[in-house]
């Protein structure tokens, strides 16, 4: 069993930074690509940012220059440092990852921007 496990959500102010973890547990063995991905009231959920497990990254248009994503594979953990928040970034942000061949999602934190 695998658990994708989010921290690092809150309640920020316009400009502000924040930055998300996932941690992977359980039985990984393979832990190939990792990314976020977020969902806005009333908006279907939309991908943020990927990396795969050679650290290639790619980033929704929104965000880049924005936002990093990285990743320890030590820890198996993956991260999103979110810079210059706007209000429009606030959704619940989900953590996904793909283990061996099987995907996985967080249960999702919340990112709050206020103007």
């Amino acid at each position: 069993q695998v658990q994708l496990v989010e921290s690092g959500g809150g309640l920020v102010q316009a400009g502000g930074s924040l930055r998300l973890s996932c941690a992977a547990s359980g039985s990984v063995f393979r832990l190939n690509a990792m990314g976020w991905y977020r969902q806005a009231p009333s908006k279907q959920r939309e991908l943020v940012a990927t990396i795969t497990s050679g650290g290639i990254t790619t980033y929704a248009a929104s965000v880049k220059g924005r936002f990093t994503i990285s990743r320890d594979n030590a820890k198996n953990t993956v991260y999103l440092q979110m810079n210059s928040l706007k209000p429009e970034d606030t959704a619940v942000y989900y953590c996904r990852a793909i283990i061996s061949q099987y995907d996985y999602w967080g249960q999702g934190t919340q990112v709050t921007v206020s103007s």
